[in-house]
């Protein structure tokens, strides 16, 4: 399957259900965003505004990006865009493209906004969640909060238990990714393994 055609299936479930229950997808990885978020006053996405800035930046296509405006408990005409990014792989440009994302949805604005990643990768230690230089004296650096899938891996009882439905994906993910290392390098996904072991059991054959 093609790299891209891959990331097309990684990233259509991620965006369909963070689209579907944005302050659930808040509120189970960014709680103390959450409660600053007065979710009463509803949300709206931005997703022609992102695809333009996306444009402009010259970035191109990247993963799962989500753009809302809500508005805060602190006022009523205190707002934020909310910028989400779902990295489900490693990449050393992560964090310079947070930046660039973030400088350029304020200036499209002119307000305050909040860049959060959800990093679904499997490496525990990768966890990219600042940018910035220093010039003559000028110092510009943006520092974002991440919430890495695999810290879950561990909590799989309480996950089930839990009722947020980011909590089941988050078991589901952590499931896969025991899988993976078996599966691709017999050139099969999860999806397809399932699938595969359904077949078997209605028309089990000998080996050989």
């Amino acid at each position: 399957m093609p790299a891209s055609a891959a990331q097309d299936d990684y990233d259509s479930p991620w965006k369909e259900a963070v689209e579907h229950a944005f302050p659930e997808f808040i509120d189970f990885y960014f709680p103390d965003a959450g409660r600053q978020i007065d979710w009463a006053r509803g949300h709206r996405f931005l997703d022609k505004e992102l695809q333009q800035i996306v444009r402009d930046a010259a970035l191109g296509r990247r993963h799962v990006d989500k753009l809302a405006s809500v508005t805060t408990h602190a006022g009523e005409e205190d707002w934020l865009c909310v910028h989400i990014e779902v990295q489900g792989s490693m990449d050393p440009d992560f964090a310079r493209r947070m930046f660039v994302y973030n400088y350029r949805i304020y200036d499209s604005y002119d307000r305050p906004v909040a860049s959060l990643a959800v990093l679904a990768d499997d490496d525990p230690a990768w966890r990219p969640d600042r940018f910035g230089y220093e010039r003559l004296g000028c110092r510009h650096n943006l520092q974002f909060p991440v919430a890495k899938l695999v810290d879950h891996a561990a909590d799989e009882a309480a996950l089930l238990c839990n009722p947020n439905p980011f909590a089941l994906v988050t078991a589901a993910r952590n499931v896969v990714a025991i899988y993976r290392p078996i599966l691709e390098p017999l050139g099969l996904t999860h999806p397809q393994y399932l699938v595969m072991l359904a077949l078997w059991e209605r028309s089990p054959r000998p080996p050989g």
